[in-house]
């Protein structure tokens, strides 16, 4: 079975340096720009989600309470890929169901390396 990992980046280039490394690690990638747009995946069988902080219209640690509030994605690792580095909000993204926490630029084996950690 080939998993499904959902992107949300507002950045076209970071969506597809991820996709890049997921698909190289066996995934079928689904994007979105905005935390709306990833609402709108729900319905679909997903596995894994990245997403970014600071984008338009929802912010990262938004769309982590409302995807943690659907039952089908209350187990779903969820990783933070993000500039930020504060404390304070790495212990939001944490206490809203963040899984795990990365930060920009990332370099691509130690992405592969989380994923195959949270998504085995």
């Amino acid at each position: 079975m080939t998993k499904t990992a959902l992107i949300v980046d507002d950045s076209n280039t970071m969506r597809m340096l991820v996709a890049d490394v997921l698909r190289r690690a066996g995934f079928k990638t689904l994007e979105a720009t905005t935390g709306l747009e990833a609402l709108a995946h729900v319905g679909s069988e997903i596995h894994l989600v990245i997403s970014d902080i600071n984008m338009p219209g929802m912010d990262g640690i938004t769309l982590v309470q409302r995807l943690r509030a659907v039952p089908a994605m209350r187990a779903t690792p969820i990783l933070m890929l993000t500039t930020e580095t504060s404390g304070e909000l790495k212990a939001k993204a944490k206490a809203v169901g963040a899984t795990g926490w990365l930060t920009k630029p990332f370099d691509a084996s130690q992405l592969q390396a989380v994923v195959a950690r949270v998504c085995p």
